[in-house]
């Protein structure tokens, strides 16, 4: 199965260079498999603005409604350079499927940043992102972003994934701006589309058809709006369960009664968070290899990135909210 390679902007400290605040390089083991797939784009704008390694702290202060990057120990204020850099990195990188940013960072972290009422001051007055990622959110709002802190969870890294690789698969079928292409895309995203949203995968579906027979520049980037509000959060768990309920309906005449209780067994002990949903779709996928069905062979449900990213470890946070 064909996999685009996407783009993903990281922050430095994540296994590239030495270049936190006191030194350290954080390996991280998920950052170095992606990078086996994906094309990475390592970046510090902190040692990218002039401040060195190791560095005195700097932080986030708010001055009325606006954040401000300072580094108490000097008294300078880096807002303006660091404005500049961002909008300069982003000016000459192109095209980006997703970033992995260093959490609680003032400049990297997308949420939880301490913001403070002034530079001297010990007291939190909130929290949110670092002046960095205030430029990401801000230049590529639909772009798969998370803190490599996140992506211990499994449901969070599956979902991350899932996205960045469906999006990054997606950017080559636009490119090639043919209505075959897009059929087929969606043909093969069928059953994974549906886990996320019936309602999206409808629409969706009626853009493909273009019975207004609009151009195929048009559908194409209605079809992208659609896919990225599809894609705007994880799916649930009995999403999954309706998913795999349709798929098994494919082998009704051919699963026994004792089959089909095993892979409702399964389903039940996915729903109740005791078992991955590979677990499920590994024996769904062996009946679709059986009976030589080669559309659910296609589908990207069983495989919506390179199967070597899989990785069921979970950090064990955020488990009501897992899918």
């Amino acid at each position: 199965m064909h996999y685009a390679i996407p783009t993903v902007v990281v922050s430095e400290c994540l296994g590239f260079s030495a270049c936190r605040y006191n030194g350290d390089i954080i390996h991280n083991s998920f950052v170095f498999r992606l990078g086996e797939f994906a094309r990475l784009v390592p970046v510090c704008p902190e040692v990218a603005i002039g401040l060195g390694v190791p560095r005195e702290t700097v932080r986030l202060v708010k001055h009325g409604e606006e954040k401000r990057l300072v580094q108490p120990s000097a008294n300078r204020d880096w807002t303006k350079e660091m404005k500049a850099f961002a909008a300069s990195f982003f000016d000459q990188i192109g095209e980006i499927d997703g970033f992995i940013l260093k959490s609680r960072s003032p400049t990297c972290g997308i949420k939880d940043v301490k913001v403070y009422g002034d530079a001297d001051s010990s007291m939190v007055i909130e929290k949110g992102a670092g002046l960095f990622a205030d430029h990401v959110f801000e230049r590529f709002p639909q772009a798969v972003v998370e803190e490599e802190g996140r992506l211990t969870n499994a449901a969070i890294r599956e979902h991350f994934l899932t996205k960045l690789f469906s999006l990054a698969l997606f950017r080559e079928v636009k490119a090639e701006q043919s209505m075959k292409a897009l059929v087929q895309f969606h043909s093969e995203h069928k059953y994974l589309l549906m886990a996320y949203s019936q309602t999206w995968l409808k629409q969706l579906g009626r853009l493909v058809a273009n019975r207004d027979r609009l151009p195929v520049e048009q559908v194409l980037d209605q079809y992208e709006q659609g896919l990225h509000m599809l894609f705007a959060r994880a799916p649930q768990r009995r999403s999954h369960v309706n998913v795999c309920q349709h798929l098994m309906g494919y082998f009704k005449n051919e699963m026994s009664a004792k089959e089909k209780q095993y892979v409702l067994e399964l389903l039940g002990q996915y729903r109740a968070q005791q078992l991955p949903l590979s677990s499920v779709t590994s024996v769904l996928k062996s009946w679709a290899i059986r009976e030589e069905n080669e559309y659910l062979l296609q589908q990207r449900y069983f495989a919506p990135y390179p199967p070597a990213l899989l990785d069921v470890r979970d950090s064990g946070k955020g488990r009501e909210t897992a899918v």
